[in-house]
């Protein structure tokens, strides 16, 4: 190394342990995507451009980290946002469907790292951080979800809130579980399997009698 070279790396300012907090979080996320709760430390350190033990200066273990990552990654605030931005003045039905598209945008493009969060959160007593966010995201999601349906209340037989948890059940049964099929059902035909139902009407059997369209 010549002394310039050297002289260039001795100014070159040491990373501030917020920053390296927040350079090992970004370069995990990423990795959990791929890979969940699989993805090693060496992996990480590799993606982040370190070496391995750095990552154990800023976190106490792999855990902490990942649990970090997780958090970060799983922030609710973009999608209550995109739900925020909603116009009210469009029909129920309308609104409901641009929600439920969101909302399956969030779970389909997040299903590995949710996936991993439950796996942690059902991990034990040393994950109560890990359970209290995911049910605040829920509660908060819930909220969102709550005040796009409110101002057709008196239209609906349930309250809105409980459509709203309808509408996030049918969205997660669409994406998790052993039945669990993303993409298969979008917004507009789980929000009429809410609002319609499956049976077929008397002016949907006439429909199909006169036109041949089902």
């Amino acid at each position: 190394m010549t002394s310039n070279e050297s002289e260039r790396r001795r100014r070159v300012p040491a990373m501030a342990p917020e920053e390296r907090r927040a350079a090992l979080v970004a370069a995990t996320i990423p990795l959990l995507h791929e890979q969940g709760l699989d993805v090693s430390t060496k992996q990480i350190a590799q993606a982040a451009g370190v070496a391995e033990g750095t990552i154990f200066g800023v976190f106490r273990d792999k855990n902490l980290l990942v649990v970090t990552a997780l958090i970060h990654a799983l922030d609710p605030q973009p999608t209550l946002d995109e739900l925020a931005a909603i116009d009210p003045r469009l029909d129920l039905r309308l609104r409901m469907i641009s929600a439920a598209n969101r909302i399956n945008a969030r779970f389909t493009g997040n299903a590995r790292l949710l996936s991993a969060a439950r796996m942690l959160a059902l991990g034990g007593e040393h994950h109560e951080e890990t359970r209290q966010r995911m049910a605040d995201a829920r509660e908060r999601l819930l909220a969102s979800l709550t005040a796009v349906i409110e101002p057709d209340a008196d239209r609906l037989r349930r309250s809105p809130a409980t459509v709203a948890r309808l509408l996030l059940q049918f969205c997660g049964a669409n994406t998790y579980g052993p039945y669990g099929d993303p993409g298969r059902f979008n917004g507009a035909e789980i929000v009429s399997l809410l609002l319609d139902g499956l049976l077929i009407t008397t002016s949907d059997s006439e429909h199909t009698k006169t036109t041949g369209v089902q």
